[in-house]
């Protein structure tokens, strides 16, 4: 990568970066620290992964996604460079990630970016991503996931997320276990990366719960903050809190950073598809739990933050997952379950996701389509009762795709 990236002028070395891994929030927090260097006068670039309808979400300036017209012309730019490295092969061919991440780069140089927020892919130490020289690291929450490839013990996987670390920079830490919070300080005494912790040098406390919106309180290194998001979830103020934290350090660099561009970044950020309303009677609740974390986390905020009577579950995994835990996690919630799949090539057949419920004592619907399964969903609901969709970003896409055809709204 770092072979490739000198060859098309080392693009990724042109702006203040913020490097944030982990595994639940880390998208989430980099949308609201580029919401906030937004609001201050920043032209920030944001990277991220995967997309949830168009590839074109990956690589957006401010709110502005880059177009079809720009990335053709990225692509050619750097096509010559491409075949080039892959001739050569040194470390085996440049796989479809990394060169996605290179146009990122690429991007944000032409356009001139002040920032650049990147969003780890897989892991840390050896994404695509880590290639940058970042002015403020984040770790967000982790937890165990894909254990193929970054271990099978939190400690490992830690590892592997605090290798985005460098030396001389600045860590946020969202809130985290014990093992886990031992092996970041410990990397971030090795390379004297100054350390802040969400829930010990940054604290947060929630204020009010609105239909849309959450009020909160942080108390950071720097000053006291009553800001609101517009996301659900409680683990989404351990999120802003992580985004306050690292937007303190930047601020220390650029004052344009003001406690009132916080609160308005933080007031007006967007991010999709985490337990996101899509309707009200019935309420259709959508989030992209996908380990068992999250689905302990989404079981926790539908009963926290809803009222209904009956819930109806529609889920649908990628290939990868242990489905058996995150099932056994959700089902003690729900009333109905149907099974479905995203168009997404890595999606699971239904028949391996029903048969893991049947074990479980679950009789679920199955249905291929998506587009099929929120309308049989809505046949066996009232209006006081909840449909929730999960298990996958995928097949959240679909529902979120399917709101507007089904003159869903809130």
């Amino acid at each position: 990568m770092y072979e490739f990236l000198e060859r098309v002028g080392n693009p990724h070395l042109k702006a203040r970066t913020v490097h944030i891994a982990g595994s639940k929030g880390k998208g989430s927090v980099a949308a609201m620290v580029t919401s906030a260097l937004t609001a201050a006068g920043f032209k920030t670039g944001l990277f991220t992964s995967p997309h949830l309808h168009v590839l074109n979400e990956r690589m957006r300036v401010g709110s502005e996604l880059v177009s079809d017209e720009e990335l053709v012309a990225l692509l050619e730019r750097i096509r010559p460079e491409i075949e080039a490295v892959n001739e050569t092969a040194n470390y085996g061919k440049l796989t479809t990630f990394e060169i996605l991440t290179a146009l990122g780069f690429c991007h944000f140089e032409e356009k001139e970016v002040d920032y650049q927020v990147m969003e780890v892919g897989l892991g840390g130490r050896l994404d695509a991503t880590n290639v940058v020289e970042p002015e403020v690291c984040v770790i967000t929450s982790i937890s165990l996931e894909h254990t193929d490839v970054l271990g099978n013990t939190l400690t490992e996987i830690a590892g592997e997320k605090a290798g985005i670390i460098k030396p001389g920079c600045r860590v946020v830490s969202s809130p985290q276990v014990e093992e886990v919070e031992r092996v970041i300080k410990t990397v971030c005494n090795e390379k004297e990366a100054e350390l802040v912790r969400v829930g010990h040098e940054v604290t947060w406390h929630s204020l009010r719960l609105e239909a849309d919106r959450q009020l909160f309180g942080v108390s950071g290194r720097r000053g006291s903050y009553e800001l609101s998001i517009p996301l659900l979830g409680r683990y989404q103020l351990d999120n802003a809190a992580s985004a306050v934290a690292a937007l303190e350090f930047l601020e220390e660099r650029s004052p344009q950073i003001t406690p009132e561009a916080i609160r308005q970044g933080l007031a007006t950020v967007s991010w999709e598809g985490r337990l996101q309303v899509l309707n009200r009677r019935p309420l259709v609740v959508v989030d992209g739990a996908h380990n068992v974390d999250s689905a302990r986390k989404l079981k926790q905020s539908l009963e926290q933050y809803f009222e209904f009577e009956r819930a109806v579950l529609i889920i649908g995994f990628s290939a990868d997952k242990n489905i058996s835990s995150i099932i056994k996690e959700l089902v003690p919630l729900f009333d109905d379950v149907i099974v479905t799949r995203s168009i997404h090539p890595r999606a699971m057949a239904t028949t391996s996701v029903a048969a893991e419920f049947e074990k479980q004592g679950i009789a679920a619907k199955e249905t291929d389509d998506i587009s099929i399964a929120l309308p049989m969903a809505l046949e066996i609901t009232g209006e006081k009762d909840l449909i929730c969709v999960t298990g996958s970003l995928f097949v959240v896409a679909g529902a979120i795709e399917q709101a507007p055809v089904l003159h869903l709204s809130v």
